[in-house]
This record gives C-alpha cells, sequence and structure tokens, in this order.
C-alpha cells in the first residue's frame, strides 16, 4: 500500500520561502508520478506541481512556474516543494499525491490519482 506522508507547512510572511516534504513509501515500482496539490478555503483542488518518477519529467501550474520547484531525494524516498516569493493566494492545504496509473494524467487530473497524503497547512501573511 503507497503511503504519502507531508511535513513541513506553517505560517511565513508574505514573500518568504517554505520547504515542503512528501515521504512516500510501499511502490512496487518506478511507473508512477508524484504530484502536490492546494485547496485554499471555498476553492476546489488544484494541482500545484508534479515529477513523473520514470523520467523526471515535471509539471508546474501557471501559479507556481518560477516560484516553486519540485525535487526528489531518492535516497530518502523523498519529494520536495520548495516555495519562494510566496503570496496570500498561496494559502491552502498542500497535499502530496500518487499517480499510480504510469500515464502521468494525475499531474493534470486529479481523478488519476490513487493515493493522497493527510496534507499540512501553509498560511501566508504579512
Amino acid at each position: 500500500e503507497v503511503q504519502l506522508v507531508e511535513s513541513g507547512g506553517h505560517w511565513v510572511q508574505t514573500g518568504g520561502s517554505l520547504k515542503l516534504s512528501c515521504a512516500a513509501s510501499g511502490f512496487t515500482n518506478d511507473n508512477y508520478a508524484i504530484a502536490w496539490f492546494r485547496q485554499a478555503p471555498g476553492k476546489e483542488r488544484e494541482v500545484v506541481s508534479c515529477l513523473k518518477r520514470s523520467d523526471g519529467t515535471t509539471f508546474y501550474s501557471d501559479s507556481a512556474k518560477g516560484r516553486f520547484t519540485i525535487s526528489r531525494d531518492s535516497a530518502k524516498n523523498t519529494v520536495y516543494l520548495q516555495m519562494s516569493s510566496l503570496k496570500p493566494e498561496d494559502t491552502a492545504v498542500y497535499y502530496c499525491a500518487a499517480d499510480l496509473t504510469g500515464t502521468g494524467y494525475g499531474c493534470y487530473d486529479q481523478s488519476a490519482i490513487g493515493a493522497w497524503g493527510q496534507g499540512t497547512q501553509v498560511t501566508v501573511s504579512s
């Protein structure tokens, strides 16, 4: 069973930086993708960034491009989301998610997500 555990979320001042971690376990092959989603109060959950384990391909939403970086530490089985130049509109619960279909569709469509973490709260304010 795939398990995902996020950490690193907390309050940060506008313009600041934060690094989220997703410890992943239970994968039986490398044919999966890890995505970061977020959900702000009253809004739908949206994908922020994604990384395909098989070829290292990354994806960023328009709001994340240039400010967020997704990376992986294979030795620690951990995926990171480095966020910088944070804005109040980045305030949300951030979820780590795994697309186990092998298609990478989970990078764009959460219906392809097979496992979710519990979420970690990020709050940005001045």
